[in-house]
């Protein structure tokens, strides 16, 4: 005669088979796989790569840091974006911003971002902001608008 099992001997199977089923599910496919977004395409490590150099100048002198980005293998610009740089700040007050936002200009291939500012006061201050670009997957046929930081250091000097 089958041996009946109840539903309470049953519960503890179907919570370990869930929580391995989502477990994968968010680890990825076989392999190690990237998850797929709702889309069916894998998110990219990165459209983009940053090139930033620190600046130094005299306390109060107008300078300029400029920053570019250049789209990585298998992206291209979105141009039809408004691609700019904003939300700019320092942690100690130290640097002042000509703009709240500056706009990317297209140089060979690569948007450069040059972001006006001076130190108010002598020593090294972190800056801060975020780039808000576009680009096209050449694979995927696919765009998107994505934010970056923006990390860089301002020196003032006496």
């Amino acid at each position: 005669m089958p041996r009946r099992v109840r539903p309470t001997q049953f519960l503890p199977w179907l919570g370990a088979i869930l929580l391995v089923s989502a477990a994968l599910a968010t680890l990825g496919g076989p392999g190690g796989a990237p998850a797929l977004a709702e889309t069916g395409t894998a998110q990219p490590a990165g459209a983009y790569s940053i090139e930033v150099s620190d600046v130094t100048a005299k306390v109060g002198a107008h300078t300029v840091l400029r920053a570019t980005l250049r789209p990585r293998e298998g992206y291209r610009i979105l141009k039809a974006y408004n691609n700019h740089v904003g939300q700019l700040s320092s942690l100690d007050d130290g640097v002042a911003f000509d703009h709240k936002m500056f706009s990317a200009t297209l140089v060979d291939g690569a948007l450069v971002f040059e972001v006006g500012l001076a130190a108010t006061k002598p020593g090294k201050h972190p800056i801060n902001g975020v780039f808000r670009v576009g680009y096209i997957q050449d694979s995927a046929d696919d765009m998107a608008m994505v934010s970056l930081p923006l990390i860089a250091n301002v020196t003032g000097t006496p």
